[in-house]
């Protein structure tokens, strides 16, 4: 596959899913407060601009807050998780029982201990996206051959120097590998936030959409989300291809 056709499939692909969406709204007779039809969301879009601008700018701050707070807590736990077998025994348990509670449980939580807000979705964003970080530096870590290890212990290698030299650059791939995983959960759980807890956020657009039954608003909110969402998964795509291109196929070798 050439590389332009690969530039051109991802377009190709989303402009026939929407063609088919239009197409059967039109042929199926769907009526736009059970599915709206593609162009009845953009021309809600554009008529909504300012209210999606306003409240989308809040959903992405508190997105990328508690995102960035995941990669450093991620990043912090992954190394101490995947370098030493007794941390990993003793966190492991308490970070799968964490992960496993459903995000919108404590969200209610968060409102008695934080209030209505920004913070809530902050937090919430920080605690879906930071377990696939750990869990993938961790690995990265923990899969250093241990034929390895013992060569470098015998060169006089630190166990310090190398996690430093040898771990770190090893758990690279996995590492953003994960910050692409974790950037859509962490857009999941700020809206999960703000659907519940907040007066402002796309989340909070939403829901007062639905209240008034203006189904075409909440589709329009749904694809600004997916956007910022895609958005965002590419650059730390692109990152990834700049810094990590020594672990990753070529486009060449993949088609």
């Amino acid at each position: 596959m050439s590389f332009l056709n690969q530039k051109a499939l991802p377009w190709v692909i989303t402009i026939g899913f929407f063609a088919v969406w239009e197409l059967a709204c039109i042929v199926f007779h769907i009526d736009r407060f059970i599915l709206p039809r593609p162009s009845e969301i953009a021309v809600e879009m554009v008529d909504k601009w300012n209210a999606l601008l306003i409240n989308s700018l809040q959903t992405f701050y508190t997105t990328m807050a508690g995102f960035a707070v995941a990669v450093v807590v991620g990043l912090f736990l992954g190394m101490l998780v995947g370098a030493s077998p007794t941390v990993y025994r003793g966190l492991y348990p308490i970070m799968v029982g964490l992960n496993s509670i459903p995000k919108v449980a404590i969200v209610p939580i968060l409102v008695i201990w934080f209030g209505i807000g920004t913070i809530p979705a902050i937090l919430t964003a920080f605690s879906i996206a930071f377990f696939p970080i750990m869990v993938n530096v961790a690995t990265g870590l923990a899969t250093i051959e241990p034929e390895l290890q013992d060569v470098l212990r015998a060169l006089g290698a630190s166990k310090w120097q190398i996690l430093r030299k040898v771990g770190l650059p090893r758990a690279m791939p996995f590492f953003f590998a994960s910050l692409k995983v974790a950037i859509t959960l962490a857009f999941i759980g700020a809206v999960v936030a703000e659907t519940v807890a907040s007066d402002v956020g796309i989340g909070y657009l939403m829901m007062s959409a639905s209240a008034r039954f203006d189904v075409p608003l909440v589709f329009a909110g749904l694809l600004v989300i997916a956007l910022m969402g895609v958005v965002m998964y590419e650059a730390f795509a692109m990152v990834e291809r700049r810094v990590t291109f020594w672990a990753t196929r070529s486009s060449q070798s993949a088609s």
